[in-house]
Formats: C-alpha cells, structure tokens, sequence
C-alpha cells in the first residue's frame, strides 16, 4: 500500500553549512540571528512522557460502552467519486455557517496528492467545491500536499465548527518533493485561511515543514517518512500545551507505521512528546488519527491494515491523551461490499442529531472513492 522509501540527506550534513553556521553564529552577536527552518533544526529536546498509573486504566466496561456508542453496521454506500482518472481518499467534515463540507484528497495518475473542498446540505450528497492546497512550482512540497482540518470541536455531539488561532483557521498536511503515490520522504507542514468555505488555497506557513523523518530528534519509528496528521486544541493544557498532534509515521527498513505525538504553544514550533510512539501494533499499518471527547474519555479513531481482517477502522481510548487502551473486539468497519472490498478504512466519525456518521475510503469495484456507514439505516428514514 505504501511506496518504497527514497534517502533524504538533511541539510546539516553539508560541510559548507557547518562552515556558515560558525561565521552566522559570531554575525548574530551583532545582527539579527539566522532563522533556519524546521528540517534544518537543531536537535530539541523531546519531552517524556509520563508511566502510566492507576487513574490511566480504562476498563473492559467502559471500552465497550464507547464501541456500542460510535458502532455504525449500516453501510450507507458511496458518497462520492472521483472524476475519471482519478482517486479521491481521506474524509474530514466540518460544519460550515450554512452547510456541512468536507476536506478531502485526491491524486491522478500517481502524481500527487493535492486536497480540495466540497459542499453538502445533509451530509449525503456533496458537491465538489475545488483545490485548497495544489501542486507547487518548487518546494519541498511541490508534488504532494495531503491535508487534514485542524483545531476543529472534539466534543462528541458537539458544534463540529472549526476553531480560530490568532484569527485564523488551520490545517496540517504531509507534503513532499517528489511525483508518485507516497513517495518518501514525507513531512509535515501547516497551512491557514480565514474563510475555510471558500475553495481558494490555503496559505502555507513560511517555516514549514515543521516535522520531518530527517530531524536529529526524530524517533526510530518515523526516521522514513510522516503520514496523516490531526492537531487536537487542548485548552485544558492537560499535558501543559494547549495544541497536540497525533501522527503517523513509518519506520525505515520494514514499512511499519505507528501513531506519535507532538506538542506545540504556537502551532508553528513543534517538540515531539514521549521516546516511541503511542499506537503500536507491531507490524502492518495503525494510521490516520482522529481524535473526540466522549464523556470523560478521549477516543482516537484509526485505520489498521496487517494485523487484522484487511484494512480496518478502529479505536482507542485514553485518559491523559498520553496513554491509550485499544479496543479488542470487533472493529468499526471492515470489507463487506461491492464498493469496499479491498479497503474500508480512514475514518472521519462524528455524531449529529443522535446518528452516528462514520466516513471513510472505500476501495473496491468503482476504485478508490468516499463511502459512509452509520448508526441508523439512512435508507429507510
């Protein structure tokens, strides 16, 4: 499902840089100080999690209240398809001042991935808006800008509304400077807007990337490449930062991918929290999280792909956002249909109006296109 990895060579492995970081270093006593970007940074420290305790322990009981709470057995069916020639994958819904809408990516002839905008009135019928993040003329993200909402209402049942930072709204994104589907090495960088309903590109911030696998502080389960990303809004600051992101990375050598976190006072500079990752399965894919507030608890939605029955959306549940239980029993949502035969996976959940939406990327018999399961049998409404 994933590319081979390309070697990425970071940039302080250049003599001549080491040369100028010396003259720059002796210049800033005087001048103002260079400014490097992420990828160029120097080594941060990563912050430690804590061990877990008694008060993280989530119980059989309350892991199977949330399955029979976020379950959706109804299969809805397709809600979108890509022009002809093209792919279209990974779901995220938001609510709009006048209608719902949806970010979503999509690639043609393994170019690229590039992330559009559509519209809908009930969460069924969408119509394609067009691009926010396109193909670039030059950069380290020039063929590839996958996209995922930022900041957006966790709370289950809630607005869904995005949420403003300094007066604008955000998304993060994997990006890369190569053609081709996936394509190593892959970072992450942000980007904004101030009116999210409008299909117009978003602004990319001028640091970005702000993570990337070539980073000294990058763990061994991310030094490949960097995968789907959501930045939750904690305004508890339970882990004493107001923004977490939840990432998946792959490690180089064998293409496992886990689920890592990161940590921000300012949505630009980013210190990577805990020494591993915070889903791991071992083997196979965990990948493209989501995170909501159910009760007490925070719920991450993910996808598996190689260690269970194909490629599958599932959950976790945690306390501190640090430590996670994972569900065992039967998952969200797995292949059983025409549509999604080969893959059923990437979920994007939400709940709206005591129904439960689960979107996801269903590949099958019409390609990779937009499905929809739910808690109640829309069809019959």
């Amino acid at each position: 499902m994933r590319t081979n990895s390309i070697p990425y060579q970071s940039f302080f492995s250049k003599p001549v840089f080491r040369l100028m970081s010396l003259s720059l270093g002796f210049l800033s006593l005087w001048f103002k100080p260079h400014v490097i970007d992420a990828a160029e940074a120097p080594k941060r420290v990563i912050i430690e999690a804590p061990k877990p305790d008694a008060e993280s322990v989530i119980t059989q009981e309350e892991m199977k209240a949330i399955y029979e709470e976020v379950k959706t057995p109804y299969k809805y069916g397709i809600v979108m398809r890509p022009e002809e020639g093209h792919s279209i994958d990974c779901p995220n819904i938001f609510r709009g001042n006048d209608a719902w809408y949806m970010v979503y990516v999509g690639i043609q002839g393994k170019i690229g991935y590039e992330t559009y905008l559509a519209r809908s009135e009930d969460l069924l019928n969408w119509t394609p808006l067009g691009t926010i993040l396109p193909f670039r003329k030059s950069g380290w993200d020039k063929w590839q800008a996958d996209g995922s909402i930022a900041l957006i209402d966790p709370e289950w049942g809630g607005s869904l509304k995005l949420q403003t930072f300094e007066g604008k709204y955000w998304m993060s994104y994997f990006g890369g400077a190569l053609q081709g589907y996936e394509t190593d090495p892959l970072s992450i960088g942000l980007a904004w807007t101030t009116e999210p309903q409008k299909p117009q590109p978003w602004n990319r911030l001028e640091e970005n990337p702000v993570l990337t696998p070539s980073q000294p502080d990058a763990r061994p389960f991310e030094r490949a490449t960097l995968y789907k990303s959501q930045i939750l809004w904690d305004k508890e600051e339970s882990l004493g930062f107001p923004f977490v992101m939840y990432y998946n990375g792959k490690q180089q050598g064998e293409g496992i991918e886990r689920i890592g976190m990161a940590v921000s006072q300012d949505m630009v500079n980013w210190t990577r929290y805990g020494s591993g990752p915070v889903i791991d399965n071992g083997k196979g894919i965990s990948g493209d999280p989501q995170i909501v507030r159910i009760g007490d608890l925070w719920v991450m939605f993910y996808f598996g792909l190689g260690w269970g029955p194909g490629a599958f959306d599932s959950f976790s549940c945690s306390r501190d956002l640090v430590h996670w239980t994972q569900w065992d029993g039967e998952v969200l949502l797995q292949p059983s249909e025409p549509w999604d035969k080969t893959f059923a996976h990437k979920p994007w959940m939400f709940k709206h109006d005591g129904v439960v939406y689960h979107f996801y990327c269903a590949v099958g018999e019409e390609g990779r296109v937009l499905a929809l399961s739910t808690s109640k049998d829309l069809h019959k409404e």
